[in-house]
């Protein structure tokens, strides 16, 4: 199965401009924190800061994959891919907890907002929404067309960005709204936690998607049927199963399939039966790559 180095171009040209727009968002959104004295804002621009680095380590793989020496890398590089995802899981916790502390202090020392700086704060919330939405739809796209755990996790990205941006906007909006109420200035901090259950879940979903196959842990169970069911379907050309490994690498997965044949066919006979199985097996199962080994015994 060989790998469409095309696929990678669009891949890694899609995450480079995510990577940019992030950029050109952040530099605003620091100065919107520090003009409005809001701790939603601050909590938000903590969670890009790590979203900023999710999608430069994306960019980095995709560009390492792009360009890599397949004789010293024989697997691939789908390693480096989810090594990039539990580090960005990682991150996201340690941030997870600035923000909550921060929130806790804004609580027990409430301050009311600085309405400029708050109203800069709205229109990039505005902003954001539109932008995040866009990407999140491109890059959902793309993940579609060919799958990638390096695609499917931008487009959750920026789809969570979108409604985190949604909800701040709310917040800030609210926040001025009632800003004649002395209660008000309890909106701020407390919508700051939202941000936090935003960092949890996103940094939970990472590191729990990341850790099986940095593990080499089997593939799923449906794959693991597909496997059986074509399998079945070459049951009168091999006479015994000695065992079935499985592994993701990135968005590739391998399958290793030890079966024994009949001692009587010729070497040319079997080897066409296992190009036949395995053309099926890579058929049925998109991002494979089988590799079938005649054996004795387990």
């Amino acid at each position: 199965m060989g790998v469409n180095p095309g696929s990678y171009n669009e891949k890694e040209k899609s995450v480079l401009l995510s990577l940019i727009v992030d950029i050109i968002f952040w530099i605003p959104d620091i100065a919107a924190a520090v003009l409005s004295g809001s701790i939603t804002l601050f909590a938000d621009v903590v969670k890009c800061g790590n979203e900023i680095i999710s999608t430069f380590l994306s960019y980095i793989t995709l560009r390492k994959l792009n360009r890599s020496n397949k004789d010293v890398y024989n697997y691939g590089l789908g390693k480096f891919e989810t090594i990039s995802c539990t580090v960005t899981g990682g991150v996201m916790f340690i941030s997870l907890a600035l923000v909550f502390f921060v929130a806790l202090y804004r609580i027990a020392v409430p301050e009311s907002l600085i309405r400029e700086g708050t109203m800069f704060g709205i229109v990039l919330m505005i902003l954001g929404v539109c932008t995040n939405s866009w990407l999140s739809y491109k890059n959902h796209r793309i993940a579609r067309k060919e799958p990638s755990l390096i695609m499917e996790s931008q487009w959750r990205l920026f789809r969570t960005k979108a409604f985190s941006d949604g909800a701040v906007l709310v917040a800030l909006t609210a926040s001025l709204a009632l800003s004649e109420y002395k209660w008000s200035h309890y909106i701020d901090p407390l919508a700051s936690f939202m941000i936090v259950g935003v960092l949890f879940l996103s940094g939970y979903r990472e590191i729990k998607t990341a850790l099986p196959d940095l593990l080499d842990k089997t593939l799923e169970e449906e794959l693991q049927i597909e496997i059986m069911k074509n399998l079945a379907e070459f049951f009168d050309e091999y006479h015994d199963i000695h065992g079935i490994r499985s592994r993701r690498s990135g968005s590739h997965m391998y399958i290793d399939l030890f079966l024994e044949f009949d001692p009587g066919k010729s070497m040319g006979e079997v080897q066409g039966i296992i190009n036949r199985m395995k053309a099926s097996l890579e058929e049925h199962i998109p991002g494979s790559s089988v590799s079938i080994m005649p054996s004795s015994g387990p």
